[in-house]
């Protein structure tokens, strides 16, 4: 274990926790007029139906994988009768899939972002570079799952992340960072890990801040009744509205 590896594994965390933290209340305070995914489907949404729900679908399922393989001990699911084949066969498919329609998603909409005109000419260079690293982490996350596939096919050891990363992720909590049992993870791990420390230090400030307000209520929300007004006169609608009491918008 190195000076590096104390810095890496041991502090940097805390300073992307602080930036993510700081960031977001900043952002919150100052810009809550550009808390927003500067919507463009007005300009194309052929691509965009197709895109997003690809890259939302993989993206929840990647971030339910990772809560899962992160934050539960393997103990735990040992004891729930799930073996060690058969958590890894379940994450092997399921990461491959959700990175698979992740990775599909979000080049859809890099595509569609690069040759619609009015879409690409709202395109900042914060967005390009959120653009590079949330494809570098989709990317590497992709890598560390086809590298420990590639492992169990040919009858090799594949590296056990949930002795390592797993480790070190939940011991940051107890603000005790094992830097050791990061440091044993393989190279691929680390980076992965890196360019997800890089996204989360960027997210504040870029557009994927909206994850933070994600709309859930709307599932939940009542219904929008249309009615139609029919022939009646212009007068007949004035006297109504005038007669009916005011009610919010939301209400049942």
């Amino acid at each position: 274990m190195t000076a590096l590896d104390t810095a890496l594994w041991g502090i940097l965390p805390y300073l992307v926790v602080l930036v993510l933290v700081g960031g977001t209340v900043w952002r919150y305070r100052y810009d809550r007029f550009g808390w927003t995914t500067r919507s463009s489907q007005m300009h194309e949404s052929r691509l965009l139906r197709i895109g997003s729900p690809l890259f939302h679908f993989g993206i929840l399922v990647v971030i339910i994988g990772h809560v899962i393989g992160l934050l539960i001990p393997d103990r735990w699911t040992a004891a729930i009768g799930v073996t060690a084949t058969m958590y890894h066969v379940n994450a092997l498919v399921l990461g491959i899939i959700a990175g698979v329609c992740t990775l599909a998603g979000v080049a859809l909409l890099v595509y569609r972002r690069r040759t619609t005109g009015p879409v690409f000419s709202a395109t900042t260079v914060n967005d390009k570079a959120m653009y590079l690293v949330l494809v570098l982490a989709i990317l590497t996350g992709l890598a560390t799952t086809l590298v420990s596939a590639g492992a169990d096919l040919t009858g090799g050891h594949a590296h056990d992340y949930r002795q390592t990363v797993s480790v070190w992720f939940r011991s940051l909590f107890v603000l005790d960072p094992d830097v050791a049992a990061m440091s044993a993870a393989t190279l691929p791990f680390k980076v992965h890990v890196l360019v997800g420390l890089g996204l989360f230090t960027m997210l504040p400030f870029t557009r994927l801040v909206h994850a933070f307000t994600a709309p859930v209520g709307y599932l939940f929300r009542p219904y929008v009744v249309y009615r139609s007004r029919g022939d009646r006169p212009e007068a007949d609608e004035r006297a109504d509205r005038a007669v009916r009491p005011a009610r919010r918008g939301w209400g049942r």
